[in-house]
């Protein structure tokens, strides 16, 4: 799957344009990598949002156990990819159907969270059981909801292309020609959401994610860590 976003969209990770910076390598434009994705992939969908969106997605050497999904309501667009152990529950949680699949949950559940603002976007992913990663585009508030499993069971990763699109997707190999080193692995157990406009663990949302520059070896110019936190506990003798 992929998802492509202008500045319009989503700043720049900070990160990783710091790491395409410190490490320059070839890149190309986010044209080019959804070309790229479409020639590679002969029954690819892809859908145009406007000038600033891009999502496409595939069938092909898809895993059985974790098949990716497409779906769009009330201009709502969501790329899923994996499973849901608890889709039953949340069926009923949510009020849908017995044919309703990930990717219609995924979106009701998002409709959700914006309808019931403050709702902390943490709580709606916390509720998730299984392998999954999601791309999730609101294109009446224009933001966009981005999460990866927290065992990171489904490949995820983020990068910038040469005109400064962030693109999302669970092939490394494609965005590594687009984005050169500003490339890197989502962490897992977090989310991005540009209605709270930064990375967060949706495990411990009040931990904070660092980025530390990966050697020049790798195919990516940076990890993502979750910063532990740690107390100090102080004891009275008596």
């Amino acid at each position: 799957m992929l998802g492509v976003f202008s500045s319009a969209v989503m700043s720049p990770p900070e990160e990783l344009v710091a790491a395409g910076t410190r490490t320059p390598s070839p890149k190309t434009t986010a044209a080019a990598l959804l070309s790229r994705f479409l020639k590679c992939n002969a029954s690819a969908v892809s859908v145009q949002i406007g000038d600033d969106v891009h999502l496409a997605y595939t069938h092909d050497n898809q895993s059985p156990l974790q098949p990716r999904s497409f779906g769009v309501k009330d201009d709502i667009f969501c790329l899923f990819e994996g499973v849901l152990h608890n889709l039953g529950s949340l069926r009923q949680q949510y009020g849908l159907t017995k044919s309703a699949n990930e990717v219609v949950l995924m979106i009701e559940a998002y409709k959700a969270l914006r309808d019931r603002a403050p709702y902390p976007p943490n709580r709606v992913i916390e509720h998730l059981e299984g392998n999954f990663a999601f791309v999730v585009f609101d294109k009446l508030t224009s933001t966009l909801f981005v999460a990866s499993d927290q065992f990171g069971k489904v490949p995820l990763y983020w990068g910038i292309t040469a005109d400064g699109f962030v693109a999302f997707s669970d092939a490394a190999d494609l965005l590594k020609g687009a984005c050169g080193k500003s490339l890197a692995s989502f962490p897992q157990g977090c989310f991005f959401s540009t209605a709270v406009g930064e990375l967060r663990s949706f495990e411990n949302p009040k931990n904070k994610i660092t980025a530390v520059p990966a050697p020049d070896e790798e195919i990516w110019g940076a990890t993502f860590k979750v910063k532990r936190l740690f107390f100090t506990h102080s004891y009275n003798k008596f």
